[in-house]
């Protein structure tokens, strides 16, 4: 089952996310940035970052977006990684899990979302 395979990911994936939260405290130390990191002051910059990652795909048509050169993917790709860090950024001040956080929405959603009800279907789960 794809939940029970997502509820237990690899140690590895949660050593690289503490490994990249600890790489980015010493990042924001050594410029003196703490300052400016509080959970707002890092919410509104993770809504930036993804409007820039939006960017790369503006105007696109879905077969477009699914398509990108190769230098187009590699941007979109810098952006989603400026998404990821200030994401990893905010959760460390928030003392947040990323990782149990993203197993109980896979459960509130699989609730939220059956797929008798959702199969196909893109409605919010209020539509059903």
């Amino acid at each position: 089952m794809l939940c029970r395979q997502i509820a237990a990911p690899a140690l590895g994936a949660i050593v690289e996310i503490e490994q990249i939260r600890d790489e980015l405290r010493r990042f924001a130390f050594e410029r003196q940035w703490d300052q400016f990191h509080s959970p707002k002051n890092l919410a509104t910059a993770l809504a930036v970052e993804a409007g820039e990652l939006l960017e790369h795909f503006q105007w696109l048509s879905d077969s477009e977006s699914a398509s990108l050169t190769p230098e187009a993917r590699e941007r979109a790709i810098l952006e989603m990684a400026d998404v990821f860090l200030y994401l990893v950024r905010l959760a460390d001040k928030l003392d947040a899990n990323l990782i149990e956080a993203a197993k109980r929405k896979l459960v509130i959603n699989a609730q939220k979302y059956p797929v008798s009800l959702a199969k196909g279907s893109a409605k919010k789960y209020t539509e059903f």
